[in-house]
């Protein structure tokens, strides 16, 4: 165990628990064993209630004075020294595991599973773009190729398992060589796939070139804008694959999803014209006919029912504003979508006004055939006092019945 490992597991028992975790009364047994048949309601449509469930990475975990004391970790440290990465991220999951209340496995698992961890910031770092370090937030890329976008394709594409995800491949080794060597809390700890995804053509453009380009030259020069859109499409093809075939990973790829919240800057018209086919040129070189998934934040809900029609999404992940029963309207009762409260109301409300705030969602017929999972609207902020998450937990359960919904 290292120096940092021992001060963030300070007070942290054989059994995982510490005196200051937030759900250290629960009964995780009992917990865990309800989770099948809810996660089942929802994929069929058929059950007793939703799921709630809550996205946070390991920003809340680093921003957080209780599981980082003195600020001794921050994101530059973090992103470049392996063994902390890996320190950090098995901690974090262990204090998601016993704060965060959601219907996903709580208390200790059979197998610790993590992966190295380069944020959003990954696939613009892998083009070329610098990685910046703003403080007390997390890493960011500088748009690189602002001043000559087709500086970006002077080299050809990228080289699949060069730059940045060559980095990648020797924490995965150095994770491994670790893991081989300790347990974590008497578990095995296991090296995950990763980065296996993307952010979207038009929002890795936003972060290579700029926003204010990318939307000018949709309307002066489209043309331009599709051979570097095109550019990034197939260097995201050729590193997805890649990468696939690294971890001996079938393509195509079964329930493909990924995301681009970039095109809430864009109308439909635009979106069809610029971004769809794209899109759709990556869909069909990585995904099989099943049904996909895709998040989306921001304001792009104009946007779904063309995306279900044209590349089969199944299941939109939402962020905020989102007018919840005009969605469901929209996309009929069959789609699957996640949303729920403002991540800001959960971090300043009281817990009486987040369950207002479920019990009003909920009240829109969003989830009354079962095809909704309640969760933050989008990604928890650091700071969210736990008994807001509880609230919205509970919330969900007393709302989310399916027999009160519809």
């Amino acid at each position: 165990m290292t120096a940092i490992s021992s001060i963030l597991l300070q007070d942290v028992g054989p059994d995982g628990l510490s005196p200051a975790d937030h759900l250290r009364t629960l009964d995780f047994q009992r917990h865990n064993a309800e989770l099948p048949a809810v996660w089942e309601s929802f994929r069929t449509g058929r059950g007793s209630r939703i799921p709630v469930i809550i996205g946070a990475n390991v920003r809340i975990f680093i921003g957080n004075p209780l599981t980082n004391p003195h600020s001794l970790i921050d994101f530059r440290r973090y992103s470049e020294d392996p063994d902390l990465m890996y320190d950090v991220l098995l901690a974090f999951q262990r204090w998601l595991r016993f704060n965060l209340l959601q219907d996903a496995e709580l208390g200790i698992p059979d197998q610790w599973n993590i992966a190295p961890n380069f944020m959003n910031y990954y696939e613009a770092a892998w083009f070329g773009c610098p990685i910046e370090y703003p403080p007390d937030q997390v890493p960011d890329t500088l748009p690189a190729f602002a001043a000559n976008p087709e500086a970006v394709m002077e080299n050809g594409l990228p080289d699949p398992c060069g730059g940045l995800m060559a980095r990648v491949a020797d924490y995965e080794q150095h994770f491994r060589d670790r893991a081989a060597r300790r347990e974590f809390l008497g578990r095995k700890v296991a090296v995950s796939p990763s980065l296996l995804g993307t952010d979207g053509v038009m929002t890795v453009a936003c972060n290579l070139f700029g926003a204010e380009f990318v939307c000018a030259a949709m309307l002066d020069e489209p043309l331009r804008l599709q051979r570097l859109f095109s550019f990034i499409t197939e260097a995201t093809i050729d590193r997805i694959s890649a990468r696939r075939k690294r971890y001996g990973l079938p393509l195509p790829v079964p329930g493909f999803g990924f995301a681009d919240d970039s095109i809430a800057l864009i109308s439909p018209a635009a979106y069809a014209q610029h971004v769809l086919p794209h899109h759709r040129r990556l869909c069909q070189a990585l995904a099989d006919s099943g049904p996909r998934s895709i998040h989306l934040c921001g304001d792009a809900t104009r946007h779904f029912p063309l995306i279900r029609d044209e590349l089969n999404v199944r299941c939109f992940d939402t962020g905020f504003p989102i007018d919840f029963a005009a969605l469901r309207t929209a996309l009929g009762p069959d789609v699957q979508i996640q949303g729920g409260p403002h991540i800001e109301l959960l971090r300043t409300a009281t817990p009486a006004q987040v369950r207002s705030e479920v019990r009003r969602i909920l009240a829109t017929g969003v989830a009354r055939h079962g095809r909704f999972a309640l969760r933050e609207g989008n990604n928890l902020a650091p700071g969210t006092p736990l008994e807001n998450i509880d609230a919205l937990y509970a919330a969900g359960r007393e709302f989310g019945r399916l027999s009160t919904t519809g």
